[in-house]
């Protein structure tokens, strides 16, 4: 196989795995439009406080669209993170859609799950977050 192959064969995959992420970022950006109106968070929330009331297809929508688009994913995350209410994640998510080969890793999910194993006692102790 030359050089010239790799690469053909190389973007190829690229563009099929970027295509199939767009569809599933659609599917999911509809599911979450359909069930989820507005998140209510508290109107000082953090970034890791707002983890906490935001519903995991969210988290989900922004590595796969991220993964799809790639910078591009920047502005539409910034939308839909605005009409969700979760303002919280606006600054993170744009930042790290702006990092350069990160798109494969799912860091707004790890987040997630690390803020629900690691974070949750202290906005409980605190009363700022009820299950």
């Amino acid at each position: 196989m030359t050089m010239e192959e790799f690469l053909q064969n190389f973007v190829l995959i690229l563009l099929s795995v970027m295509s199939v992420a767009l569809i599933v970022a659609l599917i999911l950006l509809a599911i979450i439009f359909i069930q989820i109106r507005r998140i209510h968070v508290p109107p000082n929330a953090g970034f890791a406080e707002t983890l906490l009331y935001t519903p995991f297809l969210v988290v989900l929508f922004l590595d796969v669209l991220d993964l799809a688009l790639d910078f591009l994913s920047a502005p539409i995350a910034w939308i839909v993170l605005d009409r969700l209410g979760l303002k919280g994640l606006r600054g993170v998510a744009t930042v790290e859609s702006f990092i350069p080969f990160t798109q494969a890793i799912p860091t707004m999910t790890l987040a997630w799950f690390g803020v629900r194993l690691f974070g949750k006692e202290r906005f409980i102790e605190t009363k700022y977050y009820e299950e």
